[in-house]
């Protein structure tokens, strides 16, 4: 059979796997998936895992149930031969080995892009995986936790900052999301009052989400004020050392979460260990029917979407310009890919993937959103239900979907699950520690209570 290997398994890779396993015919071809990961993220919900308004469970989709005739790779590709049609796979646990393939698709997705910021790879926390917004979501919660039992003074503050660098759409939805549970958050805790919340969302541009237009954006940064968030124009973080937050406006802060989302970078494995084409920007060149190469050097059996591709947008009235890396196009890029691989294996004509944007929606918090199409502009309620009512339809599965809508429904009924899990991120702590006697001032301290 033929040797389809597919390269990460996120948005496009996990749509081209589920696309080619509904139509290739019994011993066409097989289908390979490389990823370190056993599941797709869908990352737009990512800002309400964090606030607990999406079970984080249910922002992913499981390849081993969804993808049942396709064989799944649990690894890393560390590079790509294409000239001999091999990868270099790096499993979590063994040596690094090669994989054959006879056609190959790279849809290895972006990773975060980061700068040389003191502190910043120990103290910041992306929002790119689900363990990141679970971790950032029970920090959170643990801080209030600390902050109750502890008097006004520079610890408590300290523990109710929290700091988000970057305003586009994954910037400016987490820090809404999370502003939003803390402001609900007070009325459990009557020992911390609102004033005491410190939210700062900081952009190295003079403008957050650049996909919307200047009113709109001038709109939410008003609303997120007015809700109590500082919001940092025209700055940029120059340090984080040990929490200390350093401003280029020279504001500083001590902050105990530090959310990094201030763009995407290409993939290593794509721009710097692959012999395929890439662009300026270490993204593979493909032509518009996602055939890796030009109209006029193509690759043979090479295709690629998602991304970490330089994908022209034919729908766009702007000459050589590229489609937006998000989930609207990752997704459908997916469809596309799946039915042009198969038209090429069958000798059929490929089709040129086009897709007219459908808007730009994004959650500011729970029960506000804001939309815009052209020059029609939704904020408020009523795009915050056009967000879900989208993304609930968007995330692959029914299954998921009905999940997910189920958790909406018992938050409706009955409020957020404040309950904060911090613990597993060092599960052994407890056990290793059972049998230490315990500090003679905690003793005191049980004694008193009881």
């Amino acid at each position: 059979m033929r040797e389809i290997l597919i390269v990460g398994g996120g948005y496009a890779g996990f749509c081209t796997a589920w696309g080619l396993e509904k139509k290739l015919r019994p011993g066409e071809a097989r289908v390979t998936v490389v990823d370190p990961r056993p599941y797709m993220t869908y990352q737009p919900f990512l800002p309400e895992v964090t606030a607990g308004s999406v079970e984080a469970r249910h922002a992913a989709v499981s390849m081993r149930r969804h993808l049942r005739r396709t064989r799944l790779v649990a690894g890393s590709v560390t590079e790509i031969r294409h000239a001999d049609r091999t990868v270099t796979v790096r499993p979590a646990d063994g040596a690094d080995y090669a994989l054959r393939y006879d056609t190959l698709v790279v849809t290895a997705g972006a990773v975060t892009r980061t700068f040389p910021v003191h502190g910043l790879d120990r103290q910041a926390i992306g929002l790119k995986h689900v363990e990141e917004a679970v971790a950032i979501r029970d920090r959170l919660l643990t801080a209030f936790d600390q902050a109750a039992s502890l008097p006004p003074g520079p610890r408590r503050r300290r523990l109710l900052t929290v700091t988000f660098v970057g305003g586009g759409f994954s910037g400016v939805e987490g820090f809404g999301e999370l502003l939003s549970l803390a402001t609900a958050m007070l009325a459990y805790y009557p020992e911390l009052s609102a004033d005491e919340l410190s939210f700062h969302l900081v952009e190295a541009r003079d403008r957050i989400l650049p996909e919307v237009g200047d009113g709109p954006g001038a709109w939410v940064v008003r609303s997120l004020e007015r809700r109590g968030g500082h919001v940092h124009l025209n700055t940029q973080l120059k340090s984080a050392e040990d929490g200390h937050v350093v401003l280029s406006t020279g504001e500083e802060f001590d902050s105990e979460l530090i959310v990094w989302t201030a763009g995407n970078a290409s993939n290593p494995v794509v721009h710097n260990h692959t012999d395929l084409p890439v662009d300026g920007r270490g993204l593979v060149v493909v032509r518009a029917d996602l055939r890796v190469g030009t109209a006029d050097e193509p690759v043979p059996d090479a295709w690629a979407a998602g991304d970490d591709a330089a994908v022209p947008d034919l729908a766009s009235p702007v000459p050589g310009a590229h489609t937006v890396p998000n989930a609207q196009h990752a997704v459908r890029q997916g469809r596309r890919l799946a039915k042009n691989i198969l038209a090429d294996l069958r000798g059929r004509r490929v089709r040129d993937y086009r897709h007219s944007s459908l808007g730009v929606v994004a959650t500011l918090g729970l029960g506000r959103g804001i939309f815009q199409y052209k020059g029609i502009v939704i904020k408020g309620f009523p795009a915050w239900l056009m967000h879900r009512g989208y993304h609930v339809l968007a995330v692959p599965t029914w299954e998921r979907k009905v999940r997910v809508l189920a958790v909406w429904l018992t938050a409706a009924l009955f409020g957020r699950d404040l309950v904060s899990l911090a613990s597993v991120q060092d599960p052994r702590r407890a056990f290793v520690s059972s049998g230490e006697p315990s500090r003679p001032g905690v003793e005191r301290a049980v004694r008193v209570r009881s």
